[in-house]
């Protein structure tokens, strides 16, 4: 079965109910399952501290009217592992934002250390309660490590941005990173762990386009880059990224939230194939996003039309990255008055 055909029936599993647990077998299945207990006994339990809240009014100073952001998903966005609100990847995002679109933005951060797939309904129940322009959804990697079977990981998934994007709101989802480069992770887990986290990009890809959302991959944000300086770019743990780590991770996400908020800079309505954007079947498209950081998938239609004969079709942009600032840290309340007076 080549890599395209495996993401599609993995989705399609998903969609209607599948266990998905074919698209690996079953005897590579039980070994990921017993080489994930000792990868989780290396990485340890996660700390009783929690992650700093970056839940806050962000851009002071700023114009109106004001972006409203909900952060969905498990530690990668809660940013666990650092000390000071301004390392976390919801600062970082929220600070880029305001800076690059000139807006005040409130920040409501509601991911969970630990949280798998199977938690991201409870968050979106209260995302919609803020009523937020966007949603970033980071997921996927406690379904691998605590052996969750890939169709029913991606099925959680879309149901929660099925509900959002019904509720009027924009939706990123920053698929699955590669686990073959966690160190604490033995071989032969780490080279299934590749494997099954690239396939779990990709049918994410599939599902989120589906319902109208968007992706961006965060492929080997944890790769060739983090693995040169594991000093800097991963945490004690070895596992979780560092705060350099999670400005990196937030420097991914910030062209694609920006496009999906309508604010980034004017991107040519034509795709620029000298920077490797392509108009492509989603299955195809999602394959080799999975492998290329900052690939971002969008639906579009052709000749009228969203579906093709090999499925939807999407766009491959690669957006150029913003200038890094400071990230801030944010304020409890917003401070429109004391901000017009200075």
């Amino acid at each position: 079965m080549g890599k395209a055909a495996a993401a599609r029936k993995l989705a399609a599993a998903a969609a209607y109910g599948g266990g998905g647990l074919s698209v690996v077998g079953g005897a590579l299945y039980g070994l990921l399952a017993t080489e994930a207990k000792l990868a989780r006994k290396a990485i340890g339990e996660p700390l009783g501290t929690p992650p700093p809240d970056a839940t806050g009014w962000y851009g002071r100073g700023l114009g109106g009217p004001a972006v409203k952001i909900a952060l969905l998903g498990d530690s990668s966005a809660a940013g666990y592992g650092v000390h000071r609100v301004e390392e976390t990847p919801g600062s970082h995002l929220a600070s880029g934002v305001a800076r690059e679109a000139g807006r005040r933005v409130h920040l409501r951060e509601l991911a969970v250390v630990g949280a798998e797939s199977r938690d991201l309904a409870a968050q979106v129940d209260r995302a919609l309660g803020t009523d937020p322009d966007l949603a970033v959804i980071l997921i996927g990697v406690n379904d691998i490590t605590h052996q969750v079977l890939p169709a029913t990981s991606v099925r959680n998934l879309s149901e929660g941005v099925r509900r959002l994007r019904e509720a009027g709101v924009e939706v990123l989802v920053g698929t699955c990173p590669d686990l073959g480069t966690i160190r604490p992770i033995p071989p032969p887990l780490k080279q299934i762990a590749r494997a099954w986290s690239r396939r779990l990009a990709a049918a994410q890809s599939i599902a989120v386009v589906a319902e109208g959302g968007r992706t961006v991959s965060l492929g080997d944000i944890l790769g060739p880059e983090f693995d040169a300086a594991p000093a800097l770019l991963f945490g004690p743990d070895r596992f979780h990224p560092s705060a350099e780590g999670y400005r990196a991770l937030a420097d991914v996400l910030l062209p694609s939230a920006l496009a999906a908020l309508g604010l980034g800079p004017d991107d040519p309505e034509l795709l620029e194939a000298r920077r490797g954007e392509k108009l492509r079947p989603v299955a195809v498209a999602a394959i080799e996003a999975a492998r290329t950081t900052g690939t971002e998938l969008g639906g579009t239609e052709v000749a009228g039309s969203r579906r093709g004969v090999r499925g939807l079709w999407v766009e491959m942009r690669r957006r150029r990255r913003h200038p890094r600032a400071t990230a801030e840290a944010p304020e409890a309340e917003e401070r429109v008055e004391e901000d017009a007076r200075t």
